[in-house]
C-alpha cells in the first residue's frame, strides 16, 4: 500500500511529463473519435473551445468537466483554480472576472507552473498569477477568494478532507466553489484500484459519489448542488492492461459506474454550522 507522499510523487512525475508535451501528443493517446488508446489521461475531457477566454496553448486536455462554465464568476472577483496546470481554466476565469478581478492558479508541479506563467506572460495577463504549492495547504490568505474552481484534480489528492478544509479556509464568507471531479458508484475492480498509472489518470484515486458529497457537507458547506453529471467509459484497450477478459466483462455488466460530476457549494455568510475541528461537536 503506497503512502500519501508516494502517491503524490507518482502524480507529480506523470504530470511533469505531460506538461512537457503538446496537446496533440497528449490527445493522441486518448480514445477519440477515430480510434482507441493506450493511455488514460484524456478520455474524460470536455470541449472548452466554445468558452470565452479559451487559449489552445493552455489546454492540455486533462479535465473531466467545465467548472468555469458553471462557476458564476462576476466582474471583479478573486478566483482561485486548484491544480491549474498550463492555465486553461485560469484564462477562462480571467475573461469572466475582467481587468478589475484577479485569478490565482495553484499547482504543485513546477513544470506546469512554468508553462502556465509563460502562457500568461505571452498574453500580457497581468492579473493572472500562478503559485506552486499543495492544494491541501494553499499559499493563499484565509477568507480572500470569491470563487474557487478545479477540474479533475481532487481525485489525485490522497487527503481529500484536507483539501475541503482548505477550500473552506480560503473562501470568503458567502463565497462558493464549482469543482469537476471523478467519483464512483460501486467498487472498482482490484486491478484498477491498486495500479499507480490508474491513480495518476484520475480513476483509482476517485471515491464514492455519496462519500464525496458527504465530505463537502461535513466541512461546513451549504447549498450543495450537482451542476452536471456524465458517465465515464474506459475503453477496452485500456482495461486489458489491468483486468482479465472475465474481469472486464464483469466490470462492464456490473453495478460499478465511473462518473464526472461538477459540484457547486457555498461557504455560509455566518458560521451557523459546526465545522469539524472547531470544538463545537
Amino acid at each position: 500500500m503506497q503512502t500519501e507522499e508516494q502517491l503524490k510523487e507518482i502524480v507529480r512525475k506523470k504530470y511533469s511529463e505531460i506538461a512537457l508535451q503538446d496537446k496533440e501528443t497528449n490527445m493522441s493517446s486518448c480514445c477519440g473519435a477515430g480510434g482507441c488508446s493506450t493511455e488514460i489521461y484524456n478520455i474524460m475531457s470536455d470541449d472548452y473551445t466554445e468558452l470565452n477566454g479559451y487559449n489552445p496553448d493552455a489546454d492540455l486536455g486533462l479535465g473531466c468537466g467545465l467548472p468555469t462554465q458553471f462557476a458564476k464568476i462576476k466582474t471583479g472577483d478573486l478566483v482561485v483554480d486548484l491544480g491549474s496546470g498550463a492555465g486553461n481554466d485560469c484564462f477562462i476565469a480571467r475573461h469572466e472576472t475582467g481587468e478589475t478581478g484577479k485569478v490565482i492558479g495553484v499547482d504543485f508541479t513546477s513544470a506546469m507552473i512554468d508553462k502556465a506563467r509563460t502562457n500568461a506572460e505571452i498574453r500580457g495577463f497581468n492579473n493572472v498569477e500562478f503559485r506552486q504549492g499543495d492544494i491541501e495547504h494553499m499559499p493563499i490568505t484565509s477568507n480572500t477568494a470569491d470563487v474557487i474552481v478545479s477540474n479533475c484534480v481532487l481525485n489525485l489528492v490522497p487527503n481529500k478532507n484536507a483539501v475541503m478544509k482548505d477550500i473552506y479556509r480560503v473562501l470568503k464568507p458567502g463565497g462558493h466553489f464549482s469543482i469537476s471531479d471523478v467519483v464512483l458508484v460501486g467498487a472498482l475492480p482490484e486491478g484498477l484500484r491498486k495500479d499507480a498509472e490508474m491513480y495518476a489518470g484520475c480513476v483509482a484515486g476517485a471515491i464514492q459519489k455519496e462519500v464525496y458529497l458527504e465530505l463537502i457537507q461535513a466541512n461546513g458547506f451549504s447549498n450543495i448542488t450537482i451542476q452536471k453529471e456524465k458517465p465515464i467509459t474506459i475503453p477496452d484497450d485500456i482495461l486489458t492492461n489491468y483486468l482479465s477478459a472475465n474481469e472486464i466483462q464483469q466490470f462492464k455488466t456490473g453495478s460499478t459506474g465511473i462518473f464526472s460530476i461538477t459540484v457547486y457549494a457555498e461557504k455560509p455568510l455566518t458560521e451557523n454550522v459546526c465545522v469539524p475541528g472547531a470544538g463545537c461537536c
